[in-house]
């Protein structure tokens, strides 16, 4: 039944986005999401440390993190990458020019469709598991090289695969929550699903044999949990979509076209981590869980500011496109970078001087042996030479989307690819067969694929005249190459001072660790005050 103009009015106005300047709106949504997301990313650590006590880096290891990377896959590529990509500019259209009538309307079809679809998609993957498995770790299958390694992750596929469905509808509602500025529920909502896991592997174990598919268990149940939390918050605001099998609504026909170049166009990132797994399941025991570990910590800073900054200038950049803002779209593209870049170049550093003891702060506890840091840490120092670039996809990627450009992006990914499998033969062979780092390969050719995505979509951006830098970029860039030097210098110089962190307990490793990462930043921001950063530096010119 259609509201009457008076009636939609109230809920309009509950779910407006609050009027503001460009930079302080920006700042708070990705603060608010920055903040919850870091939360989140912590507990990730704590899941992951639990997981390194528990599992090692085994055989059963290996297979569980395969089970559980192949629905993360499907997730990131369409419910965190091409869907919402393509929903949430078609969204912010539909919003500006029909009102929340048009927005439920838009919401209802898109349910039923997305959600019709996962369904076929999670019964295909549960059916066909041993086929999916295969696909995603053939040096397992192929010749029956490790036939119990790969039936174990086969059976563990079979449980964790419908949390493809639960997760994707959870991204769903997430993107109509932050099209609608709500950024803290959905960036709180992944907190549920260490929690959970970590309950999985110091509660739950007992009660399987074997023990590991407590923990694919506890993926599924992480996804019923994420999805409930986040019902009532759409309940709320008055968003609840009620599912409408309808493919030929326009909008959900809009978000197809938009959707099926922009797999490719936002997802690079992810193709080429899962061509790391089907190479690293070709190498020794233990590839798939060093690589596991350090991605995870580079994804720590990626999640929680470029993440956080990308999830903000989505919707903004929709709507600056849909009200004819050119000028405010530029700055926001412009802010954007220059605010990705103040953390992301510390965290490479960082990441990369501090890669061995840092792994073995989190990780080196029960089954987890020095070798296995030392290993992680070789892919960790590689994964770090692409965290830049990682971060400028998050950010470049939303200027062409929230114009409704998939078409561009598309090219950029397939050429990102083929360099990715181009360079993952000249890195991986070699170090593979004289070094026994076949998996330090695999990183570094994922670090230059990153390098040459994000140069592609940076360069798009300037040939099209959607983006230019403002003034203030050259100063700027210099600050930061001084304060990382002078950061670098006394990381280096604790490292000395102190170098046997394998001998010492968790908690003297803890204290020694916190000392270092507090004197880096400390070093890191006093440089830039001292050279002249300030705040302004950051504002929305008028």
């Amino acid at each position: 039944m259609t509201e009457t103009p008076s009636e939609q009015q109230p809920r309009e106005q509950n779910v407006r986005v609050r009027k503001d300047s460009p930079h302080r709106g920006l700042l708070r949504g990705s603060s608010v999401v920055g903040g919850a997301t870091l939360l989140s990313r912590v507990m990730g650590l704590a899941r992951d440390i639990v997981f390194a006590r528990f599992t090692g880096a085994g055989d059963a290891a290996d297979a569980f993190f395969v089970a559980f990377k192949i629905p993360n896959f499907f997730r990131r590529l369409f419910a965190e990458g091409a869907f919402s990509q393509a929903f949430v500019p078609v969204l912010a259209e539909y919003r500006q020019n029909g009102g929340i009538a048009a927005v439920r309307e838009l919401n209802d079809r898109v349910a039923g469709a997305l959600g019709g679809t996962l369904l076929l998609v999670t019964l295909f993957g549960v059916l066909c598991a041993p086929l999916v498995a295969g696909l995603f770790a053939f040096g397992w299958w192929w010749g029956g090289n490790e036939p119990e390694k790969f039936a174990m992750a086969t059976d563990m596929l079979r449980i964790t695969f419908p949390y493809l469905m639960l997760i994707s509808l959870t991204g769903f509602s997430g993107a109509i929550l932050n099209s609608f500025d709500r950024f803290a529920i959905p960036a709180l909502t992944p907190i549920f699903l260490n929690l959970v896991l970590i309950a999985a592997a110091t509660v739950a174990t007992g009660w399987f044999e074997p023990s590991i598919m407590a923990l694919a268990w506890g993926v599924l149940a992480a996804g019923v949990v994420q999805l409930l939390f986040q019902i009532p918050f759409l309940m709320g605001q008055g968003l609840l979509p009620r599912p409408r099998w309808d493919w030929q609504h326009p909008g959900v026909r809009k978000i197809l076209r938009l959707m099926a170049p922009a797999i490719f166009g936002v997802s690079v990132t992810q193709i080429s981590l899962v061509l790391d797994t089907v190479l690293a399941s070709f190498l020794p025991t233990g590839s798939v869980t060093w690589l596991y570990f350090s991605d995870r910590l580079t994804e720590l800073p990626l999640g929680v500011f470029g993440v956080a900054v990308a999830t903000v200038i989505l919707p903004n950049l929709s709507r600056q496109h849909a009200g004819g803002d050119p000028r405010r779209f530029r700055h926001t593209i412009d802010w954007a970078l220059r605010s990705v870049t103040l953390i992301a170049l510390p965290a490479a550093v960082a990441l990369f001087v501090l890669a061995e003891p840092l792994l073995t702060v989190l990780f080196q506890y029960g089954n987890m042996t020095p070798r296995d840091m030392q290993m992680a840490a070789w892919s960790l120092r590689a994964y770090t030479f692409g965290l830049l670039a990682f971060m400028l996809i998050k950010v470049l990627a939303p200027g062409y989307f929230a114009r409704q450009d998939t078409a561009t992006p598309v090219r950029f990914g397939l050429i990102a690819i083929g360099s990715k499998m181009i360079l993952s033969l000249l890195f991986v062979v070699p170090l593979h067969l004289y070094f026994q780092l076949g998996h330090m390969g695999l990183a570094m050719a994922t670090a230059g694929q990153a390098a040459i995505n994000a140069w592609l979509l940076y360069r798009g951006l300037r040939q099209g005249g959607v983006y230019s830098p403002e003034a203030g970029w050259g100063a700027y860039l210099l600050r930061l190459l001084l304060a990382n030097l002078a950061m670098a210098a006394v990381l280096l110089g604790l490292l000395y001072l102190w170098p046997h962190w394998n001998e010492w307990g968790w908690w003297q490793r803890a204290l020694r660790m916190g000392a270092v990462v507090a004197a880096g930043g400390a070093t890191y921001g006093l440089v830039l005050l001292a050279s002249g950063l300030r705040p302004r530096h950051f504002r929305a010119t008028s």
